[in-house]
């Protein structure tokens, strides 16, 4: 490996590491402002850790599609609800073997081939999708993607879906054909949702005695059982590992001929094709990957809450991955974990801590009924009266912000904090040894073939 290649790396895991404790220190001090005990700070910690390590493999697995091969997808929130219903549907046990609301059957099969099963069936979407749409002009492909998640959505919420029968015989033109299996019941839940009554995956290591040894360390300083938060805060950091996995995969698939390839598509698909590349075929296997890599991220995503909630899938959460890859910057992968964090820790947990500072340190009037009763008030030198209404109406305005957000960095910086950066498109030295004939030293290709 390269000297620079070597650089490059470390510069970027710096990077990462600092954006990382800046945020938490922030957010301790947030939380000491607020009064937090150390079971709420650790609850804090827990919660944003989580979030950033959602959004940093969604925005990873966004980052191969427009990063790295330039299709736009914006169903990112269907493609994550495939892989977390198929995964519920193969492990969930068989309602008769479940008691009291687990009425909706599963497979029963163990978990991990759910897992496997609910990545397939993401990248099997991915491949229905992008075979007639990537045919076509790159924005047909956004519509049919977001397209596609709606439909996935109204589906999961449909009571015609909530229980249906996989039949075990097969009736053609009076001819009853038996299938290599059983009739079975399974269904989505509609919009009920879906109960995740199987064993906690992590049980093993839960229960097992270094941990219960910590554990009971905790507890004096927690004040009481430590149990819930240390679950949570482990398994956040197991998701941040996850984090690590997406990272290498996608930096080796960019410096593998195959990313050399999908960055050249990205550039100009017409030259691809001229060197004899089948274009076509590359972005499909780039998009079934990426779609697979939401799937598993959907997974995740709830896979411990102990149920499904039909109501998470919706378009917003699309927006929101996209925001944290242009605020990082498309074909950056550090860039791409480094706005995961910005997004997480400042855009969408931020507001909310702020709001609970702001009513801590002083007295807010109670809130005008209308956004212009909040306004007028400015104008006679009173702002209490529009700090009052933001507190009341925080969630709403936190889209506003990230609109305000994601307005500005596309005027002023609309390549992100990262982007476009000179990423070596090989991982080994291209140089010639002493620099060929004795002349200066050709400056290799660093760009992955990125315009300059």
């Amino acid at each position: 490996m390269s000297s620079s290649v070597r650089d490059f790396e470390i510069n970027d895991t710096m990077l990462i590491l600092g954006a990382l404790l800046a945020i938490y220190v922030l957010y301790l001090v947030g939380g000491t402002l607020l009064g937090y005990s150390l079971r709420g700070q650790l609850n804090s910690l827990a919660r944003l850790t989580f979030l950033i390590g959602v959004y940093g493999m969604l925005a990873l697995a966004l980052n191969l599609h427009w990063g790295y091969t330039g299709l736009f997808n914006i169903g990112i929130a269907g493609f994550m609800a495939v892989g977390l219903y198929t995964m519920a549907m193969i492990s969930k046990p068989p309602a008769s073997a479940s008691a009291g609301a687990a009425t909706v059957s599963g497979l029963g099969l163990p978990l991990w081939v759910g897992i496997l099963g609910g990545m397939l069936a993401a990248a099997i979407l991915g491949l229905l999708v992008a075979l007639p749409a990537l045919r076509l002009r790159a924005d047909y492909l956004a519509i049919v993607t977001i397209a596609t998640s709606e439909i996935i959505r109204f589906i999961v919420t449909s009571n015609q879906f909530q229980t249906f029968t996989i039949p075990g015989k097969l009736h053609y033109l009076g001819i009853t054909i038996p299938l290599p299996w059983n009739a079975v019941q399974l269904g989505t839940g509609g919009g009920r949702g879906l109960l995740l009554n199987f064993t906690d995956p992590l049980d093993p290591l839960f229960n097992s005695g270094p941990y219960k040894a910590i554990e009971h360390a905790l507890d004096p300083l927690v004040g009481g059982s430590s149990g819930p938060v240390l679950d949570s805060l482990t398994y956040a950091i197991i998701l941040l590992l996850f984090v690590v996995a997406y990272y290498w995969l996608m930096k080796r698939t960019g410096e593998s001929p195959f990313g050399r390839v999908l960055k050249a598509i990205r550039e100009d698909e017409q030259v691809a094709n001229s060197l004899g590349k089948d274009t076509n075929q590359f972005k499909i296997k780039s998009f079934m990957l990426g779609c697979a890599l939401m799937g598993l991220a959907g997974i995740l995503w709830q896979m411990r809450q102990g149920a499904i909630t039909p109501t998470s899938f919706k378009p917003q959460v699309t927006f929101f991955v996209w925001l944290a890859l242009i605020i990082g910057g498309a074909g950056s992968n550090t860039g791409s974990v480094l706005g995961a964090a910005i997004f997480a820790g400042l855009l969408y947990q931020g507001p909310l801590y702020l709001k609970n500072i702001i009513r801590g340190s002083i007295q807010v009037p109670t809130a005008p009924n209308s956004f212009a009763g909040a306004v007028g008030p400015i104008f006679h030198g009173n702002i209490m009266p529009f700090i009052s209404y933001m507190m009341g109406n925080i969630n709403a305005l936190q889209l506003v912000l990230m609109g305000c957000v994601l307005i500005w960095i596309m005027h002023h910086r609309p390549e992100g904090v990262l982007g476009h950066r000179k990423e070596e498109a090989a991982s080994i030295p291209l140089l010639r040894p002493g620099g060929g004939s004795g002349g200066p030293k050709p400056d290799a290709a660093t760009d992955g073939g990125e315009e300059q």
